[in-house]
């Protein structure tokens, strides 16, 4: 028993960077295998024995402890271990990539349109029906400065529903990771996204709509990640009242009335 825990015993105590959640998620798979990054705090009963041992692995490396201080502890943080500031900011960085996600998804962008350019040969300026290559690659670059501040900032995160979907997001990127190097865009070691600018302005307009168009390209995939973190924050920053708006009133309650007890 001793040793099959200490097998796969992993710490998720102090993570800054996303790129640690490659040992835990293949980027090739849509649906990665938390259970060795998380364990089974918060989790069901009805896991069986891998429960046990995620359990017994999360009190021998203190996350619980970890958990049960940002739970109950008397200061200004919320339930999940970060404090509001944090959760606001992640919420706001998160809503920040999925407006860069709709930008990129407006048909209009992807349409040919009049545009003047210089006559290679003559150097004079004519008009021609082309695609808007700059806007298209400024909508690019704002996506990858609004990816690369979420994923520094969910790095940053205790709470584990965040952590949860930035694992996922992270891997859907690193999944199209051979498509992104084709059109300039490259995954760096620590899951940020860098662009060759001339690269990006002379790839395949094709391969550029497959990543950043329709319902099941990668960028779609982003956005929904990114709109279930605005929803994990915003949990994490409060509860649910009658109206389905958020409040924090609640937690606090608990967590007095759980001060007083101890």
């Amino acid at each position: 028993m001793t040793g099959t825990c200490r097998k796969t015993e992993r710490k998720v105590d102090n993570m800054s960077e996303i790129n640690n959640f490659s040992d835990y998620a293949n980027p090739w798979d849509s649906t990665p295998d938390y259970s060795a990054l998380f364990g089974s705090v918060g989790g069901s009963s009805s896991s069986g024995a891998g429960n046990v041992l995620g359990d017994y692995t999360a009190i021998r490396n203190g996350s619980y402890k970890k958990l049960l201080k940002a739970y109950y502890a008397q200061q200004k943080t919320s339930e999940s271990g970060d404090s509001s500031a944090n959760l606001t900011l992640t919420k706001g960085y998160a809503e920040d990539l999925k407006k860069s996600v709709e930008t990129l998804m407006d048909s209009s962008l992807w349409e040919k349109k009049k545009i003047k350019k210089k006559d290679e040969e003559t150097g004079e300026e004519i008009e021609v029906e082309d695609y808007d290559r700059d806007a298209i690659a400024k909508a690019v670059e704002n996506f990858a400065n609004a990816y690369n501040k979420l994923v520094e900032k969910t790095g940053e995160s205790d709470t584990k529903d965040i952590l949860r979907e930035a694992v996922w997001m992270t891997g859907k990127v690193g999944a199209s990771s051979k498509l992104l190097e084709k059109v300039g865009i490259t995954v760096t070691a620590g899951n940020k996204l860098e662009i060759d600018k001339d690269k990006l302005n002379s790839a395949d307009i094709n391969d550029l709509k497959t990543l950043f168009t329709g319902h099941n390209s990668m960028a779609a995939q982003i956005a929904k990640k990114a709109g279930n973190i605005i929803n994990a924050a915003a949990r994490a920053n409060g509860t649910y009242t009658k109206t389905g708006t958020y409040s924090n009133v609640l937690s606090q309650l608990a967590s007095d009335k759980v001060d007083k007890e101890v």
